[in-house]
């Protein structure tokens, strides 16, 4: 173990003789636990899942000298470990970790010990409400095209630990944090931040509203006077939060002039006074992408980028899937693919990109907040709202007053219905403002099955 590896935490974790605790598998829990051991490190991994895949998993950590649990926790087993790390998407209130609170052992996201053995790799750190994943995917794809060996990391792309066990190392890293990673990333320090915007969300994991955006502020904990952060001026929570942060501070603006700006005038991105892009050259639907692009403008030009290879950037690059994606049109109806909206601030910025009347799907999993907020947003263009899964009752409830809302009773009805409902020229928009977990593994099966069904059309 050396200090390039990851310095003091690992070996104060080594010299301990106790074990590292590993919460929930999937392809984090699994690159956090290879790349403990590759450290030298005694491991302890569990999870409550079970089956072939699982069992595929435990053999590989096996393997790599680790104990591995499936179908539950050693509690007592956590207790004595020297502290956790846990995967991401692992629900902050489950056992092993109030177990590991209650022990007083520190807890950490996968991303954060990745970051600690990744020393000397320059890390984006990319959080907000929406606009993470094409942001954090704009940059990428805007670093490599100009050049630069660069990749994704964390929510997309490959987990950051098993970017820390590879030989073949990036220059950059895009790098997409949630908040409940920030939560628990105690040593993480991007060589830039950026943070798109700020919303309510999760209020079914947060007590207040307040709780949410302080984890999304942990982005900045451990800013000093070197430190360069990307911020959205036209978001008053975001310009708050960022006001006193120490270090340089550069802001992107569609509304107003700023570092990044969008000239309405002459419909082009800007950075200061000079031209990158045509509007109409940014292969991206709506305002939001617009916004992305141009906090992606800020980080590349950091990065060393040129406006000109920055703008090659943009023209090569394609929707990310499950965002306001276009699956094709069928009788004169668009129909999106807008999946991984799973809350009402997404579904108003995808609803805001659509310049024709459309058709409403929503419903899934609901995340706490009122969707009457959506009403004034939907009355002038949209035919209609299919609502559907759990959340379908208490969105014909809140939408219902105001709005023509159909209800269904399966995934498969809710394109059925709003078949039935659309007309030439309108789009079929599926941007639940829910999460997908009522029916889904995941937003992106949910996109999946969404866009399969279109095909099938």
């Amino acid at each position: 173990m050396t200090a390039a590896a990851g310095g003091s935490l690992f070996d104060r974790w080594g010299a301990s003789g106790k074990e590292v605790a590993v919460v929930g598998l999937g392809k984090s829990g699994v690159s956090a636990t290879l790349l403990l051991r590759s450290l030298g490190l005694p491991v302890y991994a569990s999870d409550t899942g079970a089956g072939p895949m699982f069992d595929a998993w435990a053999d590989t950590l096996r393997l790599a000298g680790g104990v591995v649990q499936l179908g539950g926790h050693d509690l007592e087993r956590i207790a004595r470990s020297v502290a956790v790390v846990v995967a991401p998407g692992v629900p902050p209130d489950v056992p092993p970790l109030d177990t590991a609170r209650r022990a007083g052992l520190d807890i950490h996201a996968e991303v954060d010990i990745g970051f600690v053995a990744l020393k000397g790799t320059r890390c984006i750190g990319i959080t907000g409400t929406n606009g993470k994943t094409t942001t954090t995917s704009l940059i990428a794809h805007v670093l490599v095209s100009a050049g630069v060996r660069a990749e994704t990391a964390g929510n997309i792309g490959r987990p950051l630990c098993e970017v820390a066990r590879s030989s073949n190392r990036p220059d950059w890293l895009a790098l997409e944090l949630s908040s409940f990673q920030l939560h628990d990333a105690p040593n993480l320090k991007p060589s830039i931040g950026v943070l798109t915007n700020l919303a309510p969300n999760h209020l079914d994991r947060y007590t207040t509203l307040g709780q949410y955006y302080g984890d999304k502020a942990l982005l900045f904990r451990n800013a000093d006077p070197a430190s360069y952060w990307v911020t959205n001026a036209d978001d008053t929570a975001v310009e708050e939060m960022t006001r006193s942060v120490p270090g340089t501070r550069v802001r992107f603006s569609i509304e107003r002039r700023a570092d990044a700006w969008y000239d309405r005038a002459s419909r082009r991105l800007m950075l200061g006074d000079a031209p990158v892009l045509p509007r109409a050259e940014l292969p991206l639907l709506g305002d939001h992408n617009v916004a992305n692009a141009l906090a992606t403008v800020l980080v590349a030009s950091r990065a060393g980028c040129s406006t000109a290879r920055i703008a090659e950037g943009f023209r090569t690059f394609r929707a990310i899937p499950h965002r306001v994606e276009p699956v094709r049109e069928v009788d004169g109806v668009l129909w999106i693919n807008d999946s991984k909206s799973t809350n009402i601030t997404s579904t108003e910025v995808a609803v805001a990109a659509l310049d024709r009347r459309f058709v409403l799907l929503m419903g899934g999993r609901h995340k706490g907040e009122p969707y009457t907020r959506l009403a004034p947003r939907l009355q002038d263009r949209c035919r209609a709202v299919v609502a559907y899964g759990e959340a379908g009752p208490l969105i014909v409830k809140d939408l219902g007053p105001s709005l023509n809302v159909v209800p269904a009773d399966s995934f498969a009805n809710v394109l059925a219905v709003a078949r039935e409902l659309a007309q030439p020229g309108d789009a079929v928009l599926l941007s639940p403002a829910c999460s997908s977990y009522d029916m889904f593994r995941n937003y992106e099966e949910r996109g999946e099955r969404f866009r399969a069904a279109v095909e099938a059309l």
